[in-house]
Order: C-alpha cells, then sequence, then structure tokens
C-alpha cells in the first residue's frame, strides 16, 4: 500500500512535468502556424496593445525589436509554464506532507520530492544566468530525469562548436549530469 502511494505522487510529478513541456511545445507550434512567413521575436506590437496574457505586462518594444531589460516572448513563456507546473506538483506534494491520512513512508518521498524540486528550481536559475552571463541574450533550462535540455537564443551565424562546447560545461559543471544526456536547442526570440 505504501508503494503504491510513493508510485502514485512520483507519477502525478512526472505526469505534470510532462504536461508543461507538451503544452509549451504546443503553444509554440501553434505561434509557428499562425505567424507563418514572419520571423519570430521581429514582430512589433502597434500601439504596445496586445490581447495576449503572457505579453500584456512587457514594456513596449525597444528599436532593435525587443523589449527593453525583459525576456523574449518564447523564454517568458517558457518560463511561466514551468513554474506554474512546479506549483501544482508542489502543492500536491504538500498536501501529502499535511495530510494526516498520508503514511509516514508517503510523507518521506513527498519530502525528497519537494527537496529534489528546490534542488533543480535552484539549478536551472543558475545555468540560466551562467548562459547568459557568457554573452547569450536569453537561456531556459529544464531539468529532468532524463537529463537537461537548455534553450538559448539563437545566435546570428548560428551555434557553432564552441558554444555548444560552453554550454555543455556549464551544464555538467552545475549538474552533474553527462554531456550525453544534455540538449542544447537554439531557438528565435
Amino acid at each position: 500500500m505504501k508503494l503504491w502511494k510513493r508510485n502514485a505522487v512520483v507519477a502525478a510529478i512526472v505526469l505534470f512535468v510532462c504536461v508543461a513541456v507538451y503544452l509549451n511545445w504546443s503553444y509554440q507550434q501553434d505561434e509557428v502556424n499562425v505567424d507563418a512567413g514572419k520571423t519570430l521575436g521581429q514582430a512589433a506590437l502597434v500601439g504596445g496593445k496586445t490581447n495576449d496574457p503572457l505579453l500584456a505586462a512587457t514594456p513596449a518594444p525597444a528599436e532593435d525589436g525587443e523589449a527593453a531589460g525583459t525576456s523574449t516572448g518564447y523564454f517568458s513563456s517558457a518560463r511561466l509554464n514551468r513554474q506554474q507546473a512546479r506549483d501544482s506538483a508542489l502543492g500536491m506534494l504538500q498536501e501529502t506532507l499535511n495530510s494526516d491520512a498520508s503514511e509516514e513512508a508517503a510523507k518521506a518521498d513527498a519530502g525528497a520530492a519537494i527537496e529534489t524540486l528546490a534542488a533543480s528550481t535552484v539549478s536551472e536559475a543558475q545555468i540560466e544566468n551562467l548562459v547568459v552571463a557568457k554573452g547569450y541574450a536569453d537561456c531556459v533550462a529544464f531539468i529532468s530525469e532524463g537529463g537537461v535540455s537548455v534553450v538559448v537564443s539563437a545566435l546570428e551565424d548560428g551555434f557553432q562548436d564552441a558554444d555548444v562546447a560552453r554550454i555543455t560545461e556549464i551544464v555538467m559543471n552545475e549538474t552533474g549530469v553527462p554531456a550525453s544526456q544534455i540538449t542544447i536547442i537554439g531557438a528565435e526570440g
């Protein structure tokens, strides 16, 4: 019985993370299909008005087409989706911890899962900050059981081997994950 509850909690966490990744991917695919013929990140809002709740709080675009001092649309929405999935999973785990009906083993597993989420959150933030410090415009990292995915603003001349090596080294130093389990993706805007 205890094993079943622990497995149910772990399965729920994995399910929420997978749903968040799928929704993020699906959202990006919808944008690509709607804006066929446009280059992502180069559209400017007319009058600075939008109905998109993800972009509503961002300042008007700067001269170069990006909002001054903020992340671009994809990176902001990816961070938001990641945070919403984490908040949902964390809520479930805290509910398990605070429940009188939960067995001690389930509570211990929930506590361990919360610690893992916290460690992943810190590592992702550290990776993102270090990649941006190396001169890349923006970055978002996703840590999962299967490895680490890092989405970095695409460079004008594309990613060179030195760029991939630099980012891989940052991820390996921060997480201890081998290079074979690190995926680096260039994203437009």
